[in-house]
């Protein structure tokens, strides 16, 4: 077993099914997915603490547990649609990508999207279109989605990412101010789709949204 297969059994084990990570699919994903190869070579032994690292652009790669929380709460099915805001490192979205059917993510930065696109496709992850450019808009002509996760930090959730959640759909989102936020699940009826359930899944700090429903640069 190479090192970086026995950290990542390790983060599984103390990060997420130490505390309340306990979908099966999810926590396979997390173990399998190398966390390693979407961040910088001299932070890859990092990569499976239990924190956030630093990646190109000012951004950062979230901790495993929130990656782990956010994705169990948006109860992906194989057969789900999911809109990504923030491709990011591409972690996120590779976890995403062996949980659905398919999935669409936006990233503003460009260098970023091409570096995660080249990751995505060396793990064979070819059920991802990335394109770049602003997420608060969505990714209308392929809306609804069943499934949609921001992982940048926005004042309010976009209304054109709630008019693209599918009946039944879920969204999860940071929403707060430019240093603390609080982590949100959205749910849209399934039987009354103009009824939307919130639900408050504690304290997060996250890299902001910059864009029309977001912040200017």
């Amino acid at each position: 077993m190479d090192i970086f297969k026995k950290k990542r059994l390790k983060m599984v084990q103390t990060q997420l099914k130490a505390r309340d990570i306990t979908d099966a699919r999810v926590l396979k994903a997390m173990e399998s997915i190398p966390r390693h190869l979407f961040v910088d070579e001299g932070l890859a032994e990092q990569a499976y603490n239990d924190n956030p690292l630093p990646i190109d652009a000012r951004q950062t790669i979230s901790q495993p547990y929130i990656v782990a929380l956010m994705t169990q709460a948006l109860e992906i099915k194989n057969t789900d649609k999911v809109l990504e805001i923030g491709t990011g490192s591409g972690y996120q979205t590779a976890i995403l990508a062996s949980l659905a059917f398919q999935v669409f993510s936006i990233e503003r930065i460009a260098t970023l999207a091409a570096k995660a696109r080249k990751i995505l496709d060396q793990l064979k992850f070819y059920n991802v279109a990335i394109r770049v450019g602003d997420g608060s808009y969505g990714w209308k002509e392929e809306a609804p989605f069943d499934a949609i996760i921001t992982t940048a930090a926005v004042p309010e959730i976009p209304q054109h990412l709630v008019e693209q959640l599918a009946a039944g759909g879920r969204l999860v989102a940071p929403v707060g101010n430019r240093d603390i936020q609080t982590l949100y699940k959205v749910k849209r009826d399934l039987k009354h789709p103009d009824k939307l359930n919130k639900e408050d899944l504690g304290g997060c700090r996250f890299v902001s949204l910059i864009g029309n429903s977001g912040w200017k640069e």
